[in-house]
């Protein structure tokens, strides 16, 4: 293997390695902080008929398994979107260098790198974020600055199947998992919010699964048409 394929396999590494772990974690405790919600209702409604006599019941997972499923969901977004970012530097960076963009087009090498940065501090903002207005511009902005990145020269996208295509199912799962993030504070005041919750989280996890099939497959076709110089 060449150096460029080493740095090939770096997106897909993490991925392996980090991002799919994680993905396994959340579900996990997702499924728990549901089961534990359960077992609240149905221990309210024995209790309040009064128990028929026996002590008062509880559930039996522990009250952590929401907040830990919380904790581990935003480690997964910064880990989703940094994949997605790793993935796109790539290709990017090697259409640059192959189109002598330093000497031909200064000005997009610096657009390039000003998205880089942008997408990752306003991802970051978002942690921070407090107020609804403030979530709706840092879901936005790195929303965008993720799209426009995979816009650039070199990114291997299969627009002309983009129903299986590797870069859209990133790309989507992406802005699903920031927007998850966003909405996590009204999950708490509304039954709707939480059910949106739900549904985007699902939908991200059938995007997971095609990532892995349509990543394997991608690996080798570029590998197969889009040689290194």
């Amino acid at each position: 293997m060449t150096t460029a394929d080493w740095i090939r396999i770096v997106h897909p590494a993490i991925a392996v390695a980090f991002v799919y772990p994680l993905i396994g974690i959340v579900v996990h405790y997702a499924l728990q902080t549901r089961q534990r919600r359960l077992q609240l209702a149905e221990a309210k409604a024995h209790n309040a008929e009064g128990g028929s006599g026996t002590a008062p019941k509880k559930p039996k997972l522990p009250p952590t398994v929401g907040a830990e499923h919380v904790q581990i969901g935003r480690w997964l977004t910064g880990a989703v979107v940094g994949v997605s970012l790793v993935g796109l530097a790539y290709p990017i960076t090697k259409a640059l260098i192959q189109s002598q963009a330093w000497s031909q087009d200064r000005f997009k090498v610096f657009f390039v790198l000003a998205m880089f940065g942008l997408t990752i501090a306003t991802l970051a903002c978002l942690y921070r974020a407090q107020g609804q207005l403030q979530r709706i511009a840092f879901t936005t902005l790195p929303s965008a600055g993720l799209i426009i990145l995979g816009l650039q020269d070199g990114v291997f996208r299969r627009t002309n199947e983009w129903f299986i295509s590797h870069y859209y199912y990133g790309i989507v799962a992406s802005v699903l998992m920031i927007t998850s993030l966003a909405i996590l504070p009204e999950i708490y005041r509304s039954l709707t919010w939480r059910r949106i919750h739900i549904a985007l989280n699902c939908l991200a996890l059938l995007l997971f699964v095609g990532q892995g099939i349509t990543g394997a497959r991608d690996l080798f076709e570029i590998g197969l048409y889009m040689p290194p110089p």
